[in-house]
């Protein structure tokens, strides 16, 4: 029996020797990557090399002493990348190679390589294009031909591609290291348009801003009584609030949307998204009971400057260069405000209608209790880390937004039928 435990104790060992090694070949070989961000006058280059591989190619010890090496063998790394990489026009002149910062860039996960990334100016010769050219790149490829280097297009923006959602366009390898490289179907109006629909869609996908200005514009067509939310205020006044408070959070984050897309002011991310949910939290009370009646036009911008910070950290995501930059935040506002306003006109004539009716109460309570669990729910999420359902009930809301809309619709002419029925028949007795 003992022998027989012995046996097998030592053929699982030998079963783990022969397959730890196949585990640790099935690690894939560290690749290399090129990243491409094209401007009105050149396009920049960001090369991302792991240093290992750099070190067999460049026959120079790099790993050791990365930071150091890198400064030591500085003029030989500008001088084996240069030579191993050419641009072309379409008319086969050459573009100018400038390299630019060097660094290196340390793994959280130590079993992934270190990098040097290494910046690169490339700039065509007078009159040719700068949206098509002829890439040859063979750094560490050609000395090693299992080598692979990914070739990106990270930004773009006549052709609406930014740094959110970059486009593998190529692999690179040993015996194909010629790219053609063709953006010339992008112009100026098609990333104009591009960036009205980022904006578009960053509302369709960031519910929680349209949450804080629906909670607010919730008790819009009531008036005040007594510090408490009373009847209908009238169509012409109702219409004319809800204008005052949409426009008042449209130059709110208009704003702050300009101020941080130009970097004049950077805010970590964190406490603005803190915020947002505590703005909404505010306005979900408001809509209860009446907290700063009169001076919603003011919330609505306060608050909007707040909402417009974290449109900007979008903006600046985009990869824009300066000249673009004014384009890019009139884009994005426009967005905003198409998709803000599309929301609104679906969503509030049949609270418009509700609110000449009892059952408008309930609706009311129901959306602003609605907006604080989530509020609630979100500053858990934000602040402490908490984990919290709000984000899948809301966003399941959210892709069901017709059904919403039908269902308040409904509710809202059944409603408006029996209030007049009910109207007609204590008029005839």
């Amino acid at each position: 029996m003992i022998r027989l435990v012995v046996l097998t104790c030592m053929s699982w060992m030998m079963v783990l020797f022969f397959l730890a090694p196949l585990s640790t070949s099935a690690h894939s070989m560290p690749t290399s990557a090129v990243f491409l961000d094209f401007s009105e006058k050149n396009v920049t280059a960001e090369l991302v090399i792991p240093i290992d591989r750099l070190e067999v190619a460049f026959d120079h010890n790099l790993t050791d002493e990365p930071e150091k090496a890198i400064k030591s063998y500085h003029k030989e790394l500008v001088s084996y990348i240069t030579n191993h990489i050419s641009v072309k026009s379409p008319e086969g002149t050459e573009w100018s190679i400038q390299i630019g910062e060097m660094s290196v860039s340390y793994p959280e996960v130590t079993t992934d390589p270190t990098d040097l990334i290494v910046s690169t100016i490339l700039t065509p010769p007078s009159g040719a294009p700068v949206d098509s050219f002829t890439l040859n790149y063979e750094v560490v490829v050609r000395e090693l031909i299992t080598h692979v280097s990914t070739l990106t297009i990270r930004s773009d923006w006549n052709n609406g591609i930014y740094t959110s959602e970059p486009q593998l366009i190529a692999n690179i390898i040993h015996n194909n290291t010629t790219v053609q490289i063709n953006q010339s179907k992008g112009n100026t109006w098609s990333g104009f348009t591009s960036i009205v629909k980022s904006g578009m869609a960053h509302i369709a996908e960031g519910v929680d801003h349209l949450l804080f200005l629906l909670a607010l514009l919730l008790p819009a067509p009531l008036l005040v009584k007594n510090n408490k939310w009373d009847t209908f205020a009238g169509v012409k006044p109702s219409l004319k609030k809800l204008l005052k408070i949409t426009f008042a959070f449209t130059i709110g984050h208009s704003i702050t949307l300009i101020i941080g897309s130009t970097g004049w002011v950077s805010i970590p991310s964190q406490p603005i998204e803190i915020l947002i949910a505590i703005s909404i939290l505010i306005s979900a009370i408001h809509a209860i009971r009446p907290i700063f009646a009169g001076r919603e036009i003011y919330v609505a911008s306060g608050f909007g400057l707040v909402h417009g910070l974290a449109f900007a950290t979008l903006v600046t995501d985009l990869g824009v260069t300066p000249m673009r930059i004014v384009l890019s935040v009139l884009g994005f506002n426009i967005g905003i405000e198409l998709m803000q306003l599309f929301v609104i006109a679906l969503i509030m004539p049949w609270l418009l209608l509700l609110s000449v009716t009892k059952a408008y109460r309930s609706v009311r309570m129901v959306g602003a209790l609605f907006a604080i669990a989530a509020s609630i729910g979100w500053i858990l999420d934000r602040a402490f880390a908490i984990s919290t359902p709000v984000d899948t009930i809301v966003n399941a809301l959210a892709q069901n937004v017709i059904w919403v809309v039908v269902i308040l619709a409904l509710f809202s002419i059944i409603n408006i039928y029996f209030t007049k029925t009910r109207r007609a028949s204590i008029t005839r007795n």
